[in-house]
């Protein structure tokens, strides 16, 4: 896990080493064990390096091979790195290190660009051909790991993080209105290639871009999963879907602790995580570390799952941490948090990963979560009502349950300098395109598509990896494996809504689990103090919103604001996010990023 960027030239000039260098020192906190830069023609690589596998300088990158002519710069972690080696070697290739990264450059070289179709695991990675100055860049199926553009005439920047490319300067900052749109409709997912900003935009998950040394570019899609009935597994009943999955999932959370160094827990309390360290220990794992995080309650919400995450701690022996985040630490980490965030996220729980993160940090740089097995199983409270809707009626039915809010009322706050015209939704257009598209057999199945594709990778995905490595800390995610996913998703939907959601995972689980895990009520991660704004977090918006930067941006229509402020707790969204905080946020994060923009 690490960070990654670089400048591609188009129009015959050298790389901007200088800039290179600039957005390298920015992803320091991502990469704290090394960094290093390399430049050849028209391109320059930077990287920053935390240590993983091969923890020795042979690992290092920018990594070169001058016998392929081929330079590498890689983030993530190659979980199959140990086969694909060996199936190399008999291929008659050498190697010099026992890092994934060297891994990369052979199959590249072996495979061309078809290399990501060996590659079980996560990864966004720059591949140059030193004499050809072609470049490749791809990103892993499921998006786990970011990877954002800048491009100008005569060049292409790219970066792990918005914040890199912001630091090198000469990006069009003013507001992209569709991923505006988003933010307020799809319940802040903003879908690729759109950012927030004009002039950021991302490489979407599961694509392979190729550019020329004359700016020409191609993208491919190399990854699509089926959500429709698979004819080999037409005869499965409910038990060997229990059965199949679960094994499917051991190998999944097997293949993630391949590290030089230990691998540990985020133990929420809930079924998924709780479920991995079941899994771990059912493999062997001794002394497992786990880690849970608590805040103090707010608003009549309690802050913590301890109940939950105490009975899987003592019935698996793990070596437990109980963190507790008392109010006076959860206002100053609100900034930071928002600060760290790669793209405004209104999840209350990322100041919970950061503050998570940061303790899990001192003590271990890897740990196993259990995000993505809602999105994936059925877990959501916004399926059930999916399960009777015919396939073509799909989206007005999901809009219903999981849009923040129509079209037409996103003109009731949002400034008119910033609507789009009152006849162009695209937020329901992009849902209803990708919906309404083949390979998902019920509407169930085409929401599970766009939630496993589309959210997760925007929403859930990114929040994980960019408040962990915030504090320089890998996270893996077993239930996003592509095998577990593809598995998955010709499940029979009614099997994942039983239970209350993810039936078929809580009923695979009861000769691993305690039944007081398996049939509580879902929980989340839960942060009251921002759930329910009062104290110096509300005092913390209310300065965001009438600041002068605020004021001079004029997103919102006064009067709106005047509204939320008089009752902060007073108004959600569909899914029960404050409003307030949703507004807020955005604000906070373009004020951090003109901050970062000035330093």
């Amino acid at each position: 896990m690490c960070g990654i960027c670089g400048e591609i030239r188009f129009d015959g000039t050298a790389p901007d080493v200088a800039a290179v260098d600039t957005m390298t020192c920015e992803m320091t906190r991502r990469g704290p064990d090394g960094s290093g830069i390399f430049a050849k023609g028209g391109v320059a690589l930077g990287h920053r390096r935390l240590k993983i596998i091969d923890l020795s300088e042979r690992g290092a990158q920018p990594m070169i091979d001058p016998d392929l002519g081929l330079a590498l710069v890689f983030n993530g972690c190659i979980y199959n790195h140990q086969e694909l080696r060996a199936e190399l070697q008999a291929a008659g290739y050498r190697f010099f290190s026992h890092a994934d990264s060297e891994v990369i450059l052979k199959a590249f070289h072996h495979w061309g660009a078809a290399c990501v179709d060996h590659f079980l695991g996560m990864f966004a990675f720059a591949v140059v051909n030193t004499d050809t100055q072609v470049v490749t860049l791809a990103r892993d199926r499921l998006g786990i790991k970011p990877l954002y553009l800048a491009e100008k005439p005569g060049r292409l920047r790219f970066a792990s993080s918005p914040q890199a490319l912001l630091r090198a300067g000469d990006i069009d900052t003013s507001i992209d209105q569709i991923a505006l749109h988003h933010y307020f409709s799809f319940h802040a997912v903003v879908p690729a290639p759109h950012t927030i900003y004009n002039g950021i935009r991302k490489l979407p998950p599961a694509t392979v871009a190729t550019i020329t040394p004359d700016g020409r570019r191609t993208e491919k899609r190399y990854w699509e999963p089926t959500f429709a009935p698979h004819p080999d597994r037409a005869d499965w009943d409910e038990k060997r879907w229990q059965h199949e999955l679960v094994d499917s999932l051991r190998t999944a959370v097997r293949r993630r602790m391949v590290a030089d160094v230990p691998v540990g827990v985020l133990l929420s309390g809930g079924i998924d995580s709780s479920l991995v360290v079941a899994l771990l220990a059912e493999q062997g794992q001794t002394d497992l570390a786990t880690f849970s995080i608590g805040f103090d309650s707010a608003g009549g919400e309690s802050g913590d799952e301890y109940a939950y995450s105490d009975v899987i701690a003592d019935t698996f022996a793990t070596d437990h941490h109980k963190i507790h985040i008392g109010t006076e630490r959860l206002l100053p980490a609100v900034p930071d948090a928002v600060a760290a965030m790669g793209e405004p996220m209104i999840s209350h729980d990322c100041v919970a990963f950061y503050l998570l993160s940061e303790e899990v940090s001192k003590s271990i740089k890897v740990v196993q979560s259990g995000q993505g097995a809602d999105e994936i199983l059925g877990g959501y409270s916004w399926y059930p009502p999916l399960a009777d809707v015919p396939r073509d009626q799909t989206t007005p039915a999901y809009a219903k349950v999981f849009f923040d809010r129509p079209h037409a009322a996103i003109s009731q706050f949002l400034s008119p300098a910033y609507q789009l015209a009152d006849d162009y939704d695209p937020s329901w257009e992009f849902v209803k395109a990708h919906q309404a598209a083949p390979g998902a057999h019920t509407a169930v199945d085409a929401a599970l598509r766009l939630d496993t594709t589309i959210m997760l990778v925007d929403d859930p995905v990114k929040r994980v990896d960019t408040m962990t490595m915030a504090w320089g800390l890998e996270a893996r995610v077993p239930f996003l494996d592509h095998e577990f996913v593809e598995l998955a998703a010709t499940c029979p939907p009614n099997l994942k809504l039983a239970h209350g959601g993810k039936g078929v995972l809580k009923e695979a689980s009861r000769s691993l689990l305690p039944a007081a895990v398996i049939d509580r009520t879902k929980g989340y991660f839960p942060v009251p103090g921002i759930r329910h704004l009062e104290g110096g977090v509300l005092d913390l918006v209310t300065d965001a919103l009438r600041s002068q930067s605020a004021l001079d941006r004029g997103l919102y229509r006064p009067e709106a604001l005047d509204t939320l402020l008089a009752n902060p707790n007073g108004t959600r969204t569909t899914l029960g996010s404050n409003e307030l905080w949703q507004l807020a946020l955005l604000e906070m994060w373009l004020q951090s990023m003109e901050t970062l923009r000035a330093r």
